[in-house]
């Protein structure tokens, strides 16, 4: 029986297989410390939220531009106990059905662990045009004693986790507040969702 000869694998071969070798190691230690650093430090996300409104003054001036004065608390809530949150890059916008009526930036602070930051806001609305549809409802809700509008905030938030690392996301708030009819209008109801 004649044996074939032995090829002998070329140093490239080995080249490459040490690199995939290394490469995989890096991707299996990187896994295994975002999973150590996720069990120590169990981050949350941020939450925003509306935790009062005023609306001051609503009407429609020329029968479909509307003038309004709302304002609103808002509640931006770190249920994190072992990382601090930092805003920045930050807007609010007021809607009254699909017709964006206000939007107010907001200057960077920081929440720390497991705490509340409230910020008072006030959005003047003057002479924003609204759709026969929109009017109508504006008419309806006025009578009904309760008006709809909708928050919608967008903000750059940093976790820091101890001192060493960082992570940084999009922050979406959005809370659907209905305020009886003005001058004392006060919220009556809401609905909020923050997501990242």
């Amino acid at each position: 029986m004649i044996m074939p000869p032995q090829r002998k694998t070329s140093s490239f071969a080995w080249l490459v297989a040490f690199f995939c070798a290394i490469f995989w190691v890096v991707i299996i230690l990187g896994g295994l410390a975002v999973l150590i650093v996720y069990l120590i430090f169990r981050p949350r996300s941020p939450r925003f939220d509306v935790s009062a409104a005023t609306l001051n003054a609503a009407y429609l001036d020329m029968g479909y531009l509307l003038n309004a004065d709302l304002t609103f608390l808002a509640n931006f809530t770190n249920p994190n106990r072992k990382v601090d949150i930092h805003y920045s890059y930050m807007y609010i916008e007021l809607y009254y059905g699909r017709s964006l009526i206000a939007t107010q930036s907001i200057e960077p602070f920081s929440a720390p662990k497991a705490e509340t930051k409230l910020l008072d806001l006030h959005a003047v609305t003057s002479q924003v045009r609204l759709s026969e549809l929109e009017i109508q409802r504006f008419k309806r809700q006025l009578m009904n004693n309760g008006v709809l509008f909708e928050v919608k905030g967008f903000f750059r938030a940093r976790s820091s986790f101890g001192g060493l690392l960082r992570y940084s996301y999009w922050l979406h708030g959005r809370c659907t507040i209905m305020v009886t009819r003005p001058p004392n209008g006060v919220m009556v109801a809401k609905k909020c969702k923050s997501k990242h």
